[in-house]
């Protein structure tokens, strides 16, 4: 019987071929440089992560098809990441503990850059899914609605330029749309009806966002890769804040239990249930983790 490969290792392997297509001759060469050091070395991986445990438990009868869709999420959250750290928006200096892609390489090769990986996510996905293309147009759906209006990572990142925001949109729209296809895309690049799996993405989604607002109180640079103390500085909402630390780490828990609950019907609930509880704890700094 042929041995299993590791996803996380198909993963990198298929983030990678996906840059690799970039580096043509053709191509300018800092620009293809830019795009490999915005996506590796990789972060904590966990949207991808996320779809590909989805997959897992779906039965994933079609690994390449949820790795590619796992990749191509990874990519456009990279993307987001550039974006975000422009001076134009959080004039970010360091993201994933090194100099963000346009202190490295400038503004200019920065938005281009991001604008590339969001267009590679879907030619990757579009690649993988022709040979199952009844699953092709769902898939294309469901991480093109992520990313877009009106409730994808752009119109979660255009509240920021509202002068009044709204709390709820803002957070569903700028974290919890991308954690949500990440369940879809799993469900769906496996054979199951994506939107089923909508409720665990986006609950999952804001329990990360609570703990992000968490770590921006209480970490350190050093520790989280990027700057702190984000949320005072521009003046955004933050759950922390609102609530307290302990009164935030409450949301978080409530927020995870609600999500996994929420799972539906399919081979490996059980497993996909109590991974996703032990992950969980990892979205908190050790300090403030509590016992299972």
């Amino acid at each position: 019987m042929k041995k299993q490969q590791d996803p996380m290792v198909v993963l990198e392997r298929t983030l990678a071929e996906a840059v690799n297509r970039a580096k043509d001759p053709g191509c300018p060469p800092t620009f293809t440089e830019a795009l490999d050091y915005a996506i590796f070395p990789g972060g904590h991986r966990i949207r991808p992560r996320l779809c590909l445990a989805v997959a897992a438990a779906c039965g994933n009868d079609q690994p390449m098809l949820a790795s590619a869709s796992a990749a191509a999420i990874e990519m456009l959250h990279c993307a987001s990441l550039i974006h975000d750290d422009l001076p134009c928006f959080d004039d970010a200096d360091i993201r994933r503990g090194k100099p963000s892609v346009h202190k490295a390489y400038g503004e200019q090769i920065a938005v281009l850059a991001g604008d590339a990986l969001i267009v590679m996510s879907f030619e990757l996905i579009a690649r993988h899914g022709a040979v199952i293309p009844e699953r092709l147009a769902p898939l294309i759906d469901i991480v093109g609605s992520s990313v877009s209006v009106p409730r994808g990572i752009v119109a979660g990142q255009a509240w920021e330029s509202e002068s009044k925001l709204d709390l709820a949109n803002y957070q569903q729209e700028k974290t919890g749309s991308l954690f949500a296809a990440a369940t879809m895309a799993g469900a769906s690049a496996s054979g199951y009806v994506g939107k089923e799996w909508q409720i665990l993405g986006l609950g999952i989604g804001e329990a990360y966002q609570v703990a992000d607002d968490i770590r921006d109180v209480v970490s350190t640079e050093e520790e989280i890769g990027k700057p702190v103390g984000q949320d005072d500085a521009h003046g955004r909402p933050s759950v922390a804040r609102a609530l307290g630390l302990e009164g935030a780490v409450d949301r978080l828990e409530a927020l995870v239990t609600e999500a996994v609950e929420s799972i539906p019907a399919c081979p490996g609930r059980d497993m996909l249930h109590g991974m996703m509880i032990k992950e969980s704890q990892r979205f908190l700094p050790k300090k403030l983790r509590r016992a299972a």
